[in-house]
């Protein structure tokens, strides 16, 4: 059973014992003081059964008249982790909005991109999650906009165009509507001094355990040069953004990432704060993936050593796509060292971290003289065409099934190099990177089974990511 297979007497129960564990995988409505809360909201009184109704996302419980409770702010959680294991319609639509699709796109658009009617997208999501698209992203919006109204010292009228309204006056009703109180006295509550208003410091929630310090060692591994870096105990990556780049500099601690942004645009916070979450998982339930992959017994020990351990996306799934490539038959250490060279070759260093070249860029970059074979200087070329203009296709909200079966037909990639795309770049959490040669042999050394890594599934790139921080413990007990 997963979370979203809870009844409502179960989630009563989790309301009543205040489980952290569950917030943003449901929301708690009070018909009687009108409010939604997080399960884990500090109200001294728990309100009576027959009183509470339960949603799944905040936008269901703003259309059904319900404001954000001031004192455990359910807005502020992280994202269920639903949405990433779904497979269907619903699981693509919520994760393409939570990228921020409909900002740039309409509704049309969307349900085009996904292969059906506005009518029938309209009808399923209110179905599957209570409430309809626009609704869902008018709900992110909001938090968006409360983040800029408690960050910065912004323009309201540069708020509102920032987190995606179309107008002030819409701006000025949802926050009073969603939130109980004009932008003016959301922000009377914070002291803010004048600021860039291009930098922006904020908290990215999660669920405790996370294994941060393994998870920034992982990725000091995989940093290319100019484009990302791991010092200090912090990680600090350019982002390409739709209105520009960006960089984010990514601070764990205990109860949340701290996340300090400098955006060429500030219309592209909402992005910005999408890739980062996604870059280290923060939206998954680790208590649950944890407790079943257990049950795998050999793995068990490892698993206790470890809690909290993610699968961790990526920001630019062009850059993946590369590096994996240069990955193949080489060691992590030799494919970072030659992914640096083709940034220093197709992009003008700044003296500042930039995104890893385009696409276009790359296609149009001589890869001679670089170490590179001339199979792998193909492969990398002919994915640099196949996805120039196309990289939103490089995203968790991209067919999963249809990107592998694409990537399979580019002359140089096989299937090892597709699942590992639909593992970091699509987010898929149940891949198991068969052939890969370290997830292998600590399979082996541990004894597993193909039966019981099927029965690993829905988490199996939990999984993955478990067999290769044991490797260095199996390889010298062997």
């Amino acid at each position: 059973m997963t979370l979203a297979d809870l009844d409502d007497d179960q989630r009563y129960r989790a309301l009543k014992s205040r489980d952290a564990r569950f917030d943003g995988v449901f929301i708690v409505g009070v018909r009687t003081t009108g409010i939604y809360c997080r399960p884990s909201c500090p109200t001294p009184v728990h309100p009576l059964r027959k009183n509470v109704d339960f949603f799944l996302t905040t936008a269901a419980a703003q259309r059904a008249g319900l404001r954000a409770c001031k004192r455990c702010r359910p807005d502020a959680t992280p994202g269920s982790p639903e949405w990433n294991v779904r497979q269907d319609l619903v699981g693509r639509a919520m994760r393409l909005i939570n990228q921020g699709y409909l900002d740039t796109h309409t509704v049309n658009e969307l349900a085009l991109d996904l292969a059906v009617t506005e009518r029938h997208l309209r009808r399923i999501m209110i179905e599957a999650v209570g409430a309809p698209p626009l609704a869902v992203a008018r709900a992110q919006r909001a938090q968006t906009a409360r983040t800029l109204i408690e960050t910065t010292a912004m323009r309201f009228t540069d708020v509102a165009f920032a987190a995606g309204f179309s107008s002030l006056r819409q701006f000025n009703d949802t926050i009073r509507e969603v939130f109980d109180a004009t932008p003016t006295e959301l922000r009377a509550k914070r002291n803010l001094a004048p600021s860039d208003p291009g930098s922006l410091s904020i908290r990215l929630p999660f669920r405790a355990p996370l294994a941060g310090d393994y998870f920034l060692a992982w990725a000091d591994k995989r940093t290319v040069a100019g484009v990302a870096n791991v010092e200090a105990g912090r990680l600090s990556t350019a982002l390409r953004l739709e209105n520009g780049n960006g960089i984010a500099v990514l601070e764990i601690a205990e109860q949340w990432v701290q996340c300090n942004l400098e955006l060429d645009d500030v219309a592209d916070l909402a992005g910005a704060v999408a890739q980062c979450r996604r870059m280290l998982d923060l939206d998954a339930d680790p208590t649950h993936i944890d407790a079943a992959l257990v049950a795998v017994k050999s793995l068990a020990g490892y698993i206790g050593a470890l809690p909290g351990l993610r699968s961790p996306g990526s920001s630019d799934g062009f850059a993946t796509l590369v590096f994996a490539v240069l990955g193949q038959q080489r060691s992590v250490a030799a494919a970072r060292t030659l992914a640096s060279r083709i940034v220093k070759r197709a992009s003008e260093s700044s003296g500042r971290l930039q995104p890893f070249p385009t696409p276009a860029q790359v296609a149009e970059t001589d890869l001679a003289d670089m170490g590179l074979t001339k199979r792998t200087a193909e492969t990398i070329h002919a994915v640099a065409e196949l996805f120039d203009g196309r990289t939103e296709e490089l995203t968790p909200g991209a067919d999963r099934d249809e990107v592998r079966k694409e990537l399979v037909t580019v002359k140089g990639i096989g299937p090892w190099t597709a699942n590992y795309i639909a593992m970091r770049v699509l987010g898929h959490p149940d891949i198991f990177l068969g052939g890969d040669l370290v997830a292998d042999r600590s399979a082996l050394s541990l004894g597993l089974t193909p039966e019981m890594i099927a029965a690993a599934s829905p988490w199996r790139s939990y999984l993955t990511h478990h067999l290769w921080a044991a490797s260095a413990s199996l390889k010298a007990a062997s």
